[in-house]
């Protein structure tokens, strides 16, 4: 019998995934949530998996199947279907001050336009961002996956 580390600490699927570590598969619950209708909003208590539920719909809508194999969702994906995945991430950061918010959000735009290689023509947030989806949807065809995880942080924050 193979004896499993459990994910301590770990925060992405992938990570669990490639170190084969214990996994409860929850991808039969994605698989039916994803197929339901067109936006969610999932609440769950601290420490229950919320960040590992976000990074696990984004291995799944941007197509990387490996990790998959051996799960539920494995033989019900269509994975010749790729979506751009836009995710912003609230976890890190002291959002005390009034700026940092709209700094953060800037900081997280930047990373995503530059990896995505779109030069953003706007200063506000909701304009790049909507820009954003836009470019994404163009260059692919595809609807853009939008995943925001800890967005209640700078609220409790501030």
């Amino acid at each position: 019998m193979i004896r499993r580390k459990l994910p301590i600490g770990i925060r992405t699927f992938r990570e669990i995934r490639e170190e084969g570590c214990y996994y409860v598969d929850e991808t039969a619950y994605v698989h039916r949530l994803v197929d339901g209708s067109k936006h969610h909003f999932l609440s769950r208590s601290r420490r229950f998996g919320k960040s590992l539920l976000v990074d696990t719909l984004k291995e799944l809508f941007e197509g990387n199947e490996p990790l998959f194999e051996g799960l539920d969702v494995r033989d019900r994906w269509d994975w010749s279907v790729r979506h751009p995945v836009v995710r912003l991430d609230f976890s890190v950061g002291n959002f005390n001050d009034p700026d940092s918010l709209r700094e953060d959000v800037t900081a997280q735009l930047d990373a995503v336009e530059e990896g995505a290689g779109i030069e953003s023509r706007y200063s506000s947030s909701p304009a790049r961002f909507h820009r954003l989806l836009a470019m994404l949807h163009e260059r692919t065809g595809r609807r853009v996956v939008v995943l925001v995880d800890e967005y209640d942080k700078p609220i409790l924050d501030a």
